[in-house]
């Protein structure tokens, strides 16, 4: 059975539109980033099995890790991005140096839910993730779906909050709402290169992200070639590779 999370999808009411302006300009957890070269992040959400395998040996054939931000409800089921990583995949991940992040354990909607509701659900994630010895330094909002209630609950449990608009960072960037870019869609490789173009100008740090890693992606997904040509390219420009939370941490050096 379709993992009945992708059947969802969330609201565009004027409400939901006003809430999504709204988060951009409050509770904002300003960081003084600074870069003395470009820096790109490789990301995967929810971890279906391509992009654990794949995606990872493109990674590390490279020499370099990503951050894969894990649903831990969602482990085992199926979707159309393919079947989730388990658990045990997951470990494997972390042992071989990727960042594993919080992703809520239920694909939680963090836009529509409240505190009380927002903080159960990455609770059981952190339970999930410590039976296995990890503990999550970072966190990416499901769907992308950001609201003022839930940056200020889920702030203060990690170093930063990701998005899924498009964006790239450096001085001023708000650590409880950082963008990042898709690897998705059929112009998905190309708009990623174009903001690799803008970052590399700027010496600053982009996310790029994507869901599976197939030779016939879903459209949340991108193919192993794709992904293998950006991962070389960035290279070939000068960026320097590094998960969310060293990339993080390296601008806050400076």
């Amino acid at each position: 059975m379709t993992d009945a999370t992708w059947v969802y999808s969330p609201t565009e009411t004027v409400f939901d539109k006003l809430r999504r302006k709204v988060s951009r300009v409050v509770e904002r957890r300003h960081a003084r980033l600074s870069f003395d070269q470009p820096v790109v992040s490789f990301a995967f959400d929810d971890a279906p099995v391509s992009a654990v395998r794949e995606g990872a040996a493109i990674l590390e054939a490279a020499g370099v890790r990503g951050t894969y931000y894990i649903s831990a409800g969602l482990a085992g089921r199926d979707s159309p991005m393919g079947v989730y990583a388990g658990m045990d995949e997951v470990r494997r991940l972390a042992e071989a140096g990727h960042e594993i992040g919080c992703h809520t354990f239920s694909h939680l909607d963090c836009g529509r839910s409240d505190a009380p509701v927002m903080a159960c659900d990455v609770g059981l994630n952190a339970d999930a993730f410590a039976a296995e010895g990890i503990a999550p330094a970072t966190f990416a909002y499901p769907y992308g779906e950001v609201s003022p209630a839930a940056k200020r609950a889920l702030g203060p449990r990690y170093q930063a909050l990701r998005t899924v608009r498009a964006g790239m960072m450096a001085r001023g960037a708000d650590l409880n709402s950082l963008p990042a870019v898709g690897i998705e869609g059929p112009r998905g490789e190309e708009r990623s290169r174009q903001w690799l173009e803008r970052a590399r100008k700027a010496r600053a740090w982009v996310i790029l992200f994507t869901h599976d890693v197939r030779p016939e992606p879903s459209a949340w997904g991108c193919t192993p070639d794709a992904l293998d040509r950006l991962v070389k390219g960035a290279f070939a420009d000068g960026f320097r590779v590094m998960t969310v939370k060293d990339a993080l941490a390296k601008g806050l050096e400076a």
